[in-house]
């Protein structure tokens, strides 16, 4: 991970965090929406989180359209076919949630260097990556993606104001749990059908 994209973490956990005194927010300088961006029943927090979460997973499914396609061997395929309906079944229900927090659906985070967002370069490499090196782009990709969106979503369930959005948030954050010890066990197993691209890179580790 960059220090650009740590630094950029670290901000937006701040808006996530932040304490409300009188009514009135701290302002921050985290590449995040602006609350003006949003309906005036929607609170700053939970409009951050969720306008975050949606563009995360659009991007993370797109990457996991490519892994149908170029993944190989007989586990990782399967594994990101699962993680790939999962993460689509989180878009419907955040945007649904969206809709009903009256927000945008536009992208607010559009060429943001965001913490665990597949970018467009990452999607260029993995289109022109195939066998070892695209199975290595795709699971350290995907750990980032789902180490930093269960970060992000944590903060939701303690600093946002909607219940709605902060249940949303620990189903989340329990999802990821699973999501990244199924990822652990595919990369620690060396069972004799496990080649070894499936092997984490080592500079990132789970």
């Amino acid at each position: 991970m960059t220090a650009r994209r740590t630094t950029a973490l670290l901000l937006l956990l701040t808006l996530l965090t932040a304490c409300t005194e009188g009514g009135t927010r701290e302002t921050s300088p985290a590449p995040a929406p602006s609350p003006t961006a949003a309906a005036p029943s929607a609170h700053p927090t939970d409009s951050a989180w969720l306008q975050l979460m949606i563009p995360m997973n659009e991007a993370a499914v797109a990457l996991l359209d490519l892994a149908a396609m170029k993944a190989t061997g007989p586990r990782l395929p399967v594994w990101a076919a699962r993680l790939r309906a999962s993460q689509a079944a989180e878009l419907t229900a955040l945007r649904g949630l969206r809709d009903r927090m009256g927000l945008p659906d536009t992208d607010v985070h559009e060429g943001h260097d965001m913490p665990g967002m597949v970018t467009a370069e990452d999607l260029d490499d993995a289109r022109d990556a195939e066998g070892t090196a695209f199975d290595r782009l795709l699971v350290a990709r995907l750990h980032d993606h789902l180490l930093r969106s269960a970060e992000v979503s944590r903060s939701e369930t303690t600093a946002g104001s909607s219940a709605e959005a902060r249940e949303r948030a620990s189903t989340l954050v329990t999802a990821r749990g699973k999501q990244l010890a199924e990822l652990t066990a595919l990369c620690a197993d060396r069972a004799a059908d496990v080649p070894e691209p499936f092997a984490c890179p080592r500079d990132h580790p789970v």
